[in-house]
């Protein structure tokens, strides 16, 4: 049958698709818009599950702030490739998920993806459409949401690390310098008593055997390696941090000067402890000639 150049600009405006893949879907359902809409909505479902094993280690971090500066949400939207993490419709997607789950404060990523945007779609939905469309799996793989009845800072570098730090006294300039240092410096712990005990034990261990390797008396090893835990957890610690914009203070002292206090603080890194897969192309090559037989090395 014919398919009106109209009728599949519509289409496409509905799916985002193709336009040789909108009339596909319409030459299969005899023009009918809505069932060619809900044909292509069906294939990309199939898509985005074929793809759902697909490592996605590239992608943004988003922030969205309350119009009162007292709530922030943090999102990791993830997809494969740089070049998509640029795409137009990605971030788009990205920032209307950091708006969700800013207005919905979402305790689970879970109920996050339920939740519905303006075009009538689940962010769930909206996140399978847009693999259909683009190519690439693509997932939304973290959220935090912070509050703060004093300061809340947050910042962005790039679009890769954010961070984000709840404040109790001093101003919004601190807040926002803490969010900057925990962005560059990515503390693990908020202070020497939120280390785990196994983490401390571990790194005295290590640093015991550094110590008697150096031949120094049983009494002179034990001082030693309390002073260099003390600075090794400190290196791990926001509170015992050099701060960045001034390495003589530490964000304890910084603190202490401003009569201030963190009460919690996030940061998020694109990729982080995602094992990204190494392409062996070389590998792929010499498989793509054995499988090709005698015939094909002649």
């Amino acid at each position: 049958m014919n398919i009106t150049a109209d009728a599949v600009k519509q289409l496409r405006e509905r799916t985002g698709a193709g336009m040789m893949e909108c009339k596909k879907a319409l030459v299969e359902t005899k023009g009918d818009l809505d069932a060619a809409a809900e044909l292509m909505r069906k294939q990309g479902l199939a898509k985005a599950d074929k793809k759902a094993a697909r490592v996605a280690a590239e992608g943004v971090i988003v922030i969205e702030k309350s119009t009162d500066a007292r709530t922030a949400a943090m999102v990791e939207v993830n997809c494969e490739t740089d070049f998509v993490a640029r795409e137009q419709d990605f971030r788009g997607f990205a920032q209307a998920v950091a708006a969700k789950a800013l207005v919905t404060g979402n305790s689970t990523l879970e109920s996050l993806l339920a939740v519905k945007l303006e075009n009538g779609e689940t962010i769930e939905e909206r996140r399978r459409s847009l693999i259909a469309k683009i190519g690439e799996n693509i997932s939304v793989r973290r959220s935090v949401v912070l509050s703060s009845q004093g300061s809340l800072g947050a910042y962005v570098h790039g679009t890769r690390i954010g961070a984000l730090v709840v404040v109790k006294g001093g101003d919004a300039a601190l807040a926002h310098d803490l969010a900057m240092h925990v962005a560059a410096s990515n503390p693990r712990y908020l202070a020497m008593g939120d280390v785990p005990a196994e983490v401390v034990a571990k790194e005295r261990e290590i640093l015991s055997e550094q110590a008697r390797g150096e031949g120094k008396p049983p009494e002179i090893v034990a001082k030693m390696v309390e002073g260099r835990l003390r600075k090794s957890l400190g290196e791990i610690t926001l509170m015992g941090q050099p701060f960045v914009k001034d390495p003589d203070v530490t964000i304890e002292k910084l603190l202490k000067g401003a009569k201030a206090e963190v009460v919690a603080f996030e940061r998020f890194e694109v990729g982080a402890g995602i094992e990204k897969k190494q392409d062996d192309f070389v590998a792929e090559v010499m498989a793509q000639v054995k499988s090709a037989g005698p015939a094909a090395r002649h």
